[in-house]
């Protein structure tokens, strides 16, 4: 199954065009919803489409983590310096090292030298004492 994306309002339309140039299919949260979309209506959209959440908003990974959902999966940009050509070559390298997961349901989170897999539905973090 070929992933899809959407892409939410803060990811630059420059950097959905070059994910398109590379093969990706990707849409624009505003190619389907109103710029002024809630969250939840997002995530339902992504949930439909069957489609994965690129955004640099931790809201979206915090919702779906506490709501025990096992999807839409949500990549999270942690970067500093969010340059669309930048942000496409990190997503360009990256998202072919996680499609396995990405597919089964997972927030993976970027930033300019690591990413980080949490498998979705997010379980509770255990605990330990010193």
């Amino acid at each position: 199954m070929e992933l899809k994306f959407i892409a939410d309002v803060h990811i630059s339309p420059l950097t959905v065009e070059g994910l398109k140039k590379s093969g990706y299919n990707i849409i624009r949260v505003t190619d389907k919803l109103s710029a002024a979309s809630s969250d939840n209506e997002i995530i339902q959209l992504a949930y439909q489409e069957q489609a994965v959440i690129i955004t640099q908003g931790l809201d979206f990974s915090a919702i779906i983590a506490q709501s025990g959902l096992n999807g839409p999966s949500v990549v999270l940009l942690r970067v500093a310096h969010a340059k669309p050509d930048m942000i496409t070559q990190l997503l360009t390298t990256v998202l072919p090292l996680v499609e396995v997961e990405l597919t089964e349901g997972a927030i993976v989170s970027i930033d300019e030298t690591e990413y980080r897999i949490r498998k979705l539905p997010v379980k509770e973090k255990s605990k330990g004492t010193l």
